[in-house]
């Protein structure tokens, strides 16, 4: 085990040429990032948790109801052992081959035992109310967290001037502000890593999963060496369109359809503009290049640069789905008129998550690309997927 740790540990790994971990070892002087200062995210994601539980069914929920948000499900599927056999252990989706099989074992038509299994779907899924209060909650967290990350930034200098993150490093005291922010942030997104199997499931869970992880292995990163100044930079302008993805949601569930409609182009082009300008631009800008010009390169810097590459090609990815929820909206719109909501079912990343079949679409339509024009569709594409902040 000594072995193991000491690979691991290996300075010219994790730190720059000359540079040792004593180098590093707190003072009377000054305090550095401590790696074992990390398993404070531990208990504090279960408190994050507990937390998050109390405020959904204390202050979400209240709120919800106040909105006139029903907690109610959808409706149930009328009990049939046929049926309920298929669904459990051969197929949710049947093909038109099944369905006409059943169609004649059951003397049902094929619209029928069609609706039948929408409904059953629809009665594993979670209620609106249920959705709002999960948003609520990531709102508030996001408001929270962002507000505190800009009025932490705009006193440092590495805000106005990103060199100001290489100079000196990487002797470069912790700051209890800026402890207290990355702790803050590592938890919440361990505290995401395990509920997400318990949330609402989307069309995405892989990739959420994926973002999840590089976003807890990227904080982590860069606190064990010290990059924490350009990891709050990270953190901050990543988590700036958050809390407007999950307002924009809530006024869906709440069907304010118009403030929905702002809200939503607000995180467009927030999200845009941040991801695939200011992030490129400004932060890959001084972790490529000004570091290297200062410090140099390293193997954990080359590790670092490639996780927030791969956080590029994730902004890359989201962004793609809401330029194309937003052109779908354009070219569905009716009367000229842009509806963010009026998107497929086929761009809504919480695909089969949300109770928003209808049971009344007109003979001959594919219910399962039928196009979603009630409270609880559209912008449930991207809008669901959440952020991905250095998390993301």
């Amino acid at each position: 085990m000594a072995g193991i740790l000491a690979w691991f540990w290996n300075e010219r790994f994790w730190l720059p040429h000359n540079v040792t971990w004593a180098d590093l070892k707190n003072t009377e002087e000054a305090t550095f990032p401590q790696a074992e200062d990390l398993y404070l995210a531990f208990p504090l994601a279960f408190c994050i948790f507990m937390v998050r539980l109390i405020f959904e069914r204390f202050i979400a929920k209240p709120c919800a109801i106040a909105l006139n948000i029903q907690a109610s499900g959808p409706q149930i599927a009328q009990p049939n052992a046929i049926l309920e056999k298929v669904f459990t252990a051969i197929t949710k989706h049947p093909d038109e081959k099944r369905l006409e099989g059943l169609s004649k074992q059951l003397d049902w038509d094929v619209r029928s035992i069609q609706r039948w299994f929408r409904q059953r779907r629809n009665q594993e899924k979670p209620s609106t109310l249920t959705r709002f209060c999960e948003s609520m909650w990531r709102f508030s967290f996001y408001l929270y967290v962002f507000t505190y990350g800009v009025r932490f930034l705009k006193k440092t200098p590495w805000l106005w001037n990103t060199r100001h993150c290489w100079y000196n490093y990487p002797y470069q005291p912790l700051t209890t502000d800026l402890h207290y922010y990355y702790i803050l942030e590592l938890s919440f997104y361990w505290s995401l890593m395990f509920s997400q199997f318990t949330d609402i499931k989307r069309k995405d869970f892989g990739i959420m999963f994926v973002h999840h992880l590089v976003s807890i292995l990227l904080i982590t990163f860069s606190y064990v060496n010290n990059m924490a100044r350009v990891g709050t930079l990270v953190l901050c302008l990543h988590d700036s369109a958050d809390a407007l993805l999950e307002a924009a949601k809530m006024a869906n569930y709440a069907k304010f359809q118009k403030m929905c409609d702002l809200l939503f182009v607000m995180f467009a082009m927030v999200f845009i503009t941040t991801r695939l300008g200011i992030f490129p631009l400004w932060v890959l800008n001084t972790t490529l290049f000004e570091s290297w010009e200062i410090v140099g390169p390293y193997p954990s810097w080359w590790v670092f640069n490639l996780l927030l590459l791969l956080v590029q090609g994730l902004n890359c990815f989201w962004s793609y789905l809401i330029v194309k929820i937003a052109c779908k909206a354009v070219s569905r719109g009716k009367a000229g008129k842009w509806n963010p909501l009026h998107v497929s079912k086929d761009d809504r990343s919480d695909i089969e998550s949300s109770s928003d079949e209808e049971d009344s679409e007109p003979p001959g339509k594919n219910p399962h690309t039928a196009t979603t024009t009630n409270g609880t569709g559209g912008t449930n594409g991207y809008l669901l997927t959440g952020s991905c902040s250095m998390d993301d």
